[in-house]
């Protein structure tokens, strides 16, 4: 497989007041095109941090990212729009939906600014909310909503799929709906799917599980079996 994202002694810092504190401490890997990563490690850990960095909603510190050839750590602000409306996909804990939109409308808006997106009619029947389509946020459940979040993401056509606690606002049932669509969007698309999560469960369905402790990349274990989703449970 590709070599698709590559950081090399990776760091974070943030001042805050007259201490600075080391959110992500010098983090070196590789992720692969189609892998299934999971971000493992408690509250505060930095995985947030990587994720940040990786989507390009935040800058390096110190230390090398590339996404492909292309380097994130050099990247003035008008490249890293670039990369995070034509590569990267994006799925927020509490859906961040816009609440005067309806399910349509809100995938649509994603689809308008991409290069080579999917049909949203398409990505809305793939997670099961074709007969939702003109509802709002206030009309739909917790878990229809994070179905929303992630066709929004999906449509774009990313190349990178980033999950921030994907299934944390959610019951086990429709945490595990959400999570064998991220697994089909990896599997039928091909595509690198990145999850972050302090649920050890979870990870037994990656690829590959990374796990971050105290802002340090303290290991990178391989799964040779991942689980399928419906096996997973907590």
């Amino acid at each position: 497989m590709d070599i698709l994202l590559r950081a090399k002694n990776l760091r974070k810092q943030y001042q805050m007041g007259e201490v600075t504190v080391d959110a992500l401490k010098d983090a070196s890997f590789e992720i692969y095109e189609g892998e299934f990563i999971v971000v493992l490690g408690p509250s505060g850990s930095g995985k947030s941090t990587m994720l940040n960095l990786i989507g390009g909603m935040d800058t390096i510190t110190s230390g090398e990212l590339y996404y492909r050839d292309q380097s994130l750590h050099g990247a003035s602000e008008k490249e890293l729009t670039f990369y995070r409306r034509n590569t990267v996909g994006f799925v927020f804990q509490f859906y961040n939906l816009m609440p005067n939109l309806t399910a349509y409308e809100n995938v649509k808006l994603s689809v308008e600014i991409a290069k080579n997106p999917l049909k949203v009619e398409d990505v809305l029947r793939e997670v099961g909310l074709e007969d939702r389509a003109d509802h709002f946020p206030s009309q739909m459940s917790g878990g229809q909503q994070q179905r929303v979040s992630l066709a929004r993401a999906i449509a774009k056509n990313p190349e990178i799929l980033l999950c921030d606690e994907p299934t944390g606002a959610l019951d086990l049932a429709t945490g595990l709906q959400v999570l064998k669509l991220l697994r089909k969007f990896n599997k039928e698309y091909k595509k690198t799917v990145i999850i972050i999560t302090h649920n050890g469960e979870i990870a037994k369905m990656a690829d590959r599980v990374f796990y971050i402790k105290d802002g340090k990349l303290s290991r990178i274990e391989q799964n040779e079996k991942p689980l399928p989703p419906e096996e997973v449970a907590w």
